[in-house]
């Protein structure tokens, strides 16, 4: 797919792969529209729309928004997402918790293709990114709200997938490990020197090289194929490496965190 002339809307668009993602897709020829809580500190974009993209009359004004002043929206990338605060079990974050990981990480999904899928095949094309994570192939250890909303997203993702393909819908699935974005707490600067850390733009670059290709799986990190492997292959053996990875983080941080894991693989 070639980017010039096409809208593309990004939401999560103020900081990290969403910000990466605007100026990269702008960078291609694409106008480009932000959707974020927050206006970004810089501009990244040729339009941007407050908006909580879990509630879906905001997002449904949001993009009629986009519409009225950029036209028809070509792509559309749901990269917004929350942590949850679990701080005990895995079933200890609060209702409040659970509620936001499911709206955001996953209804928002559902709201914009309820709205756009209709429009996008009756001209015959269109296409969804949804970035998701690792985790919604595997699990994030300390974050069981976070782990069950990904996994949904990916699930709903494949759904766009293999229902619309036919209708000319192309659907590109992004599962990075551990990026250096504010919702982690972490810099741009320390992805240059852990190995496990890729920086928003590396991430970026993956997305947009996937979107051309018409590709659905982005691993930006090439190890999670092999992890997710093992764990198709062997799921109890999978499971005893999980645990002996959260013993690894309580025994060198004191706790199972999960902006800590990037140091263990």
């Amino acid at each position: 797919m070639a980017f010039a002339g096409k809208t593309v809307v990004v939401t999560g668009g103020s900081s990290g792969i969403g910000a990466a993602l605007l100026r990269r897709f702008a960078q291609a020829g694409a106008q480009t529209a932000s959707i974020d809580l927050l206006p970004p500190p810089d501009r990244f974009s040729d339009l941007f729309v407050a908006c909580d993209v879990g509630t879906e009359a905001a997002l449904q004004r949001a993009i009629a928004t986009i519409e009225r002043n950029l036209g028809e929206i070509d792509i559309f990338v749901s990269n917004a997402g929350v942590l949850s605060s679990q701080s005990g079990h895995a079933g200890s974050a609060s209702d409040t918790d659970w509620a936001r990981c499911w709206s955001v990480n996953v209804m928002a999904q559902v709201y914009a293709a309820r709205l756009l899928l209709p429009k996008m095949i009756a001209r015959g094309s269109g296409y969804f990114v949804t970035v998701a994570s690792a985790a919604g192939l595997l699990n994030q250890i300390g974050d069981a709200a976070y782990s069950a909303s990904k996994h949904a997203a990916v699930s709903f993702a494949e759904s766009l997938a293999i229902q619309h393909a036919a209708d000319g819908i192309g659907v590109s699935l992004v599962c990075p490990q551990y990026v250096a974005t504010p919702l982690i707490g972490l810099s741009e600067a320390q992805a240059e020197t852990a190995r496990g850390l890729l920086s928003a733009d590396e991430v970026a670059i993956c997305v947009i090289e996937a979107v051309q290709a018409n590709r659905f799986l982005v691993l930006p990190h090439p190890e999670v194929h092999g992890y997710a492997m093992n764990r198709a292959r062997d799921h109890d053996a999978w499971i005893k490496g999980m645990v002996s990875l959260r013993q690894r983080a309580v025994d060198e941080f004191g706790a199972a965190r999960p902006m800590d894991f990037y140091k263990l693989i």
